[in-house]
């Protein structure tokens, strides 16, 4: 059995999730490597400790820095803002460390461009924390493509609707509401919701070819958390596109803050000539499957539940009709992750894949602020 010597950077909602990912996947999936929770780095030492007695963690830092320099660290965990995300990468890949990146990948395609030259250049695995392709649902949605069940795609939907920001007292900035400050954040729906649901579409439907998008801020100015002067706001509340994939088929993407009701709905549709299936994050241990070829007195949507052992990643989880839950997903991907490492092959999605997404990204914000189609 070979450690790999953890060190979480970011305590927050994503350092809990990939830690509780590191804790239970060698549970599950038996493999060679195992991952052992070296250290946790945050600027407030009394926070950091906190996180680390709660999780396990050996030890803390209060400097990424000093993370990099410690010899007995062999994968960095980047869980904080996406401004931070190209410094750390690189300094990471120059002292040799594997690293596994909080989504999006960068700020912009510039900086996404430099991260994977990094990489690439030292050498260092690389994994991009895209969790939604490791709900065995959305895996088996995968297979179904792959094996031409759905025949020519000709559409592919996507939505991811919130409403946590529409009182117009919520301030931007800050450690809560870092996403709301385009100086951290980078874009808001964009990057944030939009980025899973794109990098979803690249995986099941291939490359994007030219998009056309128009974005929204309902809110012009919030206060700012660290400063308390009211600064305007600079993210998107909003984003809908359309696009044509490589495949000639046609995309269509919303994502919102504003969606009153909407804690977390991302939905997926996808319809070929054959057949059309539906994913949705609130049922998402099921996958909806229509057939053409089924009779026609018995035709319709059927509802899969994916709990059986011959489906994505459920033959190592409870016996058939006992179904998992979000946190799985990062489960998956540590297990996945560690198996890359016990067997040379890379883990995807890695940076360079993480940036067709971003070009995604940067070709949709472009779209939007020159009202014209832009190429990926």
């Amino acid at each position: 059995m070979k450690n790999l010597n953890i060190g979480m950077i970011g305590y927050g909602f994503m350092g809990k999730a990939h830690t509780n990912g590191y804790a239970q996947a060698p549970h599950f999936f038996p493999c060679e490597v195992k991952p052992v929770l070296k250290a946790v780095c945050a600027r407030n030492a009394e926070k950091a400790q906190a996180f680390a007695d709660t999780w396990g963690y050996e030890s803390i830092e209060t400097d990424w820095r000093e993370l990099l320099k410690r010899d007995d660290i062999d994968a960095v965990d980047i869980c904080v803002p996406n401004n931070l995300h190209k410094e750390i990468s690189i300094a990471a890949a120059e002292a040799g460390k594997m690293i596994l990146c909080e989504k999006p990948l960068a700020m912009n395609q510039a900086e996404g461009e430099e991260m994977c030259a990094a990489v690439e250049k030292a050498n260092v695995r690389n994994m991009v924390w895209y969790n939604y392709r490791r709900v065995p649902a959305v895996t088996l949605a995968k297979q179904l493509i792959d094996e031409g069940r759905l025949g020519q795609i000709f559409h592919y939907r996507a939505n991811f609707l919130q409403d946590w920001t529409i009182n117009a007292d919520v301030p931007q900035g800050g450690a809560a509401t870092w996403r709301l400050d385009a100086e951290a954040a980078g874009s808001g729906v964009t990057g944030d919701l939009l980025a899973h649901c794109i990098d979803t579409a690249l995986w099941l439907n291939g490359s994007i070819q030219d998009v056309s998008a128009v974005t929204e801020t309902f809110v012009k100015e919030r206060v700012h958390a660290e400063t308390g002067k009211k600064t305007p706001v600079k993210i998107d509340d909003a984003c809908t596109f359309h696009c044509h994939f490589k495949n000639g088929s046609l995309g269509l993407f919303e994502s919102t803050r504003y969606a009153r009701g909407h804690k977390a709905l991302y939905t997926l549709e996808i319809n070929g000539e054959h057949a059309s299936i539906r994913w949705d994050l609130h049922d998402c241990h099921r996958l909806e499957y229509f057939d053409h070829a089924d009779d026609s007195i018995v035709r319709g949507w059927r509802s899969i539940h994916v709990s059986d052992g011959d489906q994505p990643y459920m033959g190592n989880w409870w016996v058939p009709g006992l179904q998992i839950g979000y946190e799985h997903s990062f489960i998956h991907q540590v297990a996945d992750f560690l198996k890359s490492v016990e067997t040379g092959e890379d883990c995807h999605p890695n940076f360079r894949d993480a940036l067709e997404t971003q070009k995604v990204c940067d070709a949709v914000l472009d779209s939007a602020a020159q009202r014209c189609w832009k190429d990926v």
